[in-house]
């Protein structure tokens, strides 16, 4: 009989979590706390193992990807930019019985409590925002801040300390405040442990430094003022592959040519500091652009893409 009982608690869980609508909750089957996963009975849960990969408390599957670009670090932050609040994704809503009432601008922030993220399970699902989810792209998901927005995340342990977009709902458990993205938690090193505690606060794009100083460079004599150039103008980039041969790289560029994947935009094997080729397209106008097209070279090619911006 518990037996039977245990089987129609796991089976009740996951019809629930099928059944979800906008914004998507993720927590029933997603949790990636090292805490939730030290309490908790539920036999879907799976600690870190001991073969060599980085991992932390996660459910059955979920996790990081096993191809994971080899320079995480490398990724940028976020760059906070003005973005109009999305009408439909900041609408009051409930969640595991608990109502919801998001911020719809900007406002000042802070929150201290503890994060965790979620990985190759919702990689490339659609988030509360609409937008396609990538665990190597610095995003996150907050129950009431402002979709889009953005956050400072710092770790107080080492002080590492990231940006990210804030794109989709969630965490929805009271010992929770952020779910990071893969790459985000990697980057704070959050990743080995499943989750952490860290500081939050709001940035407000308005007044983010944007651009650094470039003096001019001035002719002897010359009396020219320097200025200074500001540019709002965000383009996007694609990334896809990390080889250590040109050749891979060069075939993995001809695959995606010749399947039409980059119709009117640039790509190019690019090679890293780090040794490894790496096909570039872009630049896309969008964010939203170039989210499509890694959704749409991960489907036809079933490959890691990550979407950064410059």
């Amino acid at each position: 009989m518990k037996v039977l009982k245990a089987i129609f608690i796991i089976s009740l869980s996951v019809l629930v979590a099928a059944c979800g609508s906008s914004p998507m909750i993720k927590e029933e089957s997603a949790p990636n706390s090292a805490s939730k996963a030290s309490t908790s009975t539920n036999t879907n849960i799976v600690k870190p193992s001991n073969t060599g990969k980085k991992s932390g408390g996660y459910y059955l599957d979920d996790g990081p990807a096993d191809n994971a670009p080899q320079d995480i670090d490398s990724i940028p932050d976020a760059t906070p930019r003005i973005e109009t609040p999305l009408v439909r994704a900041n609408k009051p809503y409930s969640a595991l019985g608990k109502s919801y009432v998001p911020k719809t601008g900007y406002e000042p922030y802070k929150q201290t409590g503890i994060a965790s993220w979620y990985g190759k399970r919702y990689h490339g699902q659609k988030t509360s925002s609409g937008e396609v989810y990538d665990m190597f792209a610095m995003t996150a998901a907050h129950p009431i801040l402002p979709l889009p927005s953005y956050l400072r995340v710092t770790n107080p342990a080492n002080k590492r300390t990231v940006i990210v977009r804030v794109n989709d709902r969630g965490p929805f458990h009271s010992d929770r405040i952020v779910d990071l993205s893969y790459a985000a938690a990697y980057k704070l090193r959050l990743a080995n442990t499943g989750s952490g505690n860290v500081e939050i606060e709001s940035v407000d794009a308005a007044t983010f430094k944007t651009a650094v100083a470039k003096p001019l460079e001035t002719q002897p004599n010359s009396t020219t003022t320097s200025t200074i150039a500001i540019s709002n103008n965000t383009q996007y980039y694609l990334q896809a592959g990390a080889f250590k041969s040109d050749l891979n790289a060069q075939k993995l560029q001809e695959r995606i040519e010749s399947l039409g994947l980059a119709n009117d935009i640039d790509i190019a094997s690019v090679l890293g500091k780090d040794g490894f080729y790496r096909i570039k397209l872009g630049p896309y106008n969008s964010r939203q652009d170039a989210d499509s097209a890694a959704s749409n070279i991960r489907k036809k090619l079933a490959i890691t893409t990550l979407v950064v911006n410059q």
